[in-house]
């Protein structure tokens, strides 16, 4: 059982064969994937898909990329696409701050505000963070302070995206109750750092992407990335772990199905306050 907690499905660069994409998904063993949203048009066809694809979700968001695009009322507009079952978080939100293509004050004032839509919806949170450690480490940590006390015990509140940071702060994020996502980077000889993440962090915590059509494992490094490559980096993060295939499979799909309240890879679940899963 493999689930792609992240792909942008979406993309023009599947127009031409996303059926096939699709069914290469399910022959390599991918049960269930999450298709990202990263600006409003983007969102749109994400729940578009996920609402006419068995087994596919989607979580919708504005990257900090784009975050000088977010208006007032794109916040009730993104509200709204919630109300497909098929939305399962939000995100792709947070701070970029190595392209800085949006100001850094209008990052974090879009990534407070949609941390508050996801709150007001409970739904988990997909965060981007890219050069900016700390400064998404404390918006979080306050966030987690504040939504604790109502937000289901066994539940986490969100997945650190495609985490590039050092095993350190993956471990400070998994205390407040953030699931670290490990890409298809973890196959690159350079990626020590996301190396040492995949082996050290408690596998209960652990989720696995393919950032498709980005971030090709090595193999395929420098081509279009697909959901079906997702086995080559489970297969590196066994490796690492000294573990079976199917362990870190089975447990990644677990930990992306107790994230995204999906039961045992089903129907998505809204958790209303004090529910536990």
């Amino acid at each position: 059982m493999l689930v792609d907690s992240h792909c942008h499905l979406q993309d023009a660069k599947f127009d031409a064969d996303r059926a096939d994409v699709l069914s290469r998904a399910r022959e390599a063993g991918v049960s269930a994937l999450t298709i990202v949203g990263y600006d409003l048009p983007s969102s749109l066809h994400a729940v578009e898909l996920a609402d006419s694809i068995d087994d596919a979700y989607a979580a919708i968001g504005v990257h900090p990329h784009d975050a000088r695009t977010l208006k007032p009322h794109d916040i009730d507009v993104l509200s709204s696409l919630a109300d497909s079952a098929k939305v399962v978080a939000i995100g792709e939100i947070g701070l970029d701050f190595y392209r800085d293509l949006s100001p850094r004050d209008v990052q974090t004032v879009a990534f407070k505000q949609q941390l508050g839509l996801a709150r007001s919806l409970r739904l988990p949170v997909v965060v981007h963070s890219r050069d900016a450690d700390e400064e998404t480490f404390d918006i979080l940590a306050t966030y987690e302070r504040e939504i604790r006390p109502e937000w289901p015990k066994d539940r986490p509140l969100g997945i650190m995206h495609c985490f590039a940071g050092d095993l350190p702060l993956a471990l400070r994020y998994i205390e407040i109750g953030f699931v670290i996502s490990i890409s298809g980077a973890v196959t690159y000889p350079n990626a020590g750092s996301t190396r040492n993440v995949a082996r050290g962090i408690p596998l209960r915590w652990m989720a696995v992407e393919t950032d498709s059509p980005h971030l090709a494992p090595q193999s395929q490094r420098g081509r279009r990335n697909e959901p079906a490559l997702l086995v080559e980096t489970v297969r590196e993060i066994a490796a690492l772990r000294a573990g079976s295939f199917e362990d870190i499979a089975d447990s990644t799909a677990l930990t992306v199905a107790r994230l995204l309240g999906l039961g045992d890879i089903g129907e998505p679940t809204r958790v209303t306050v004090g529910e536990t899963l």
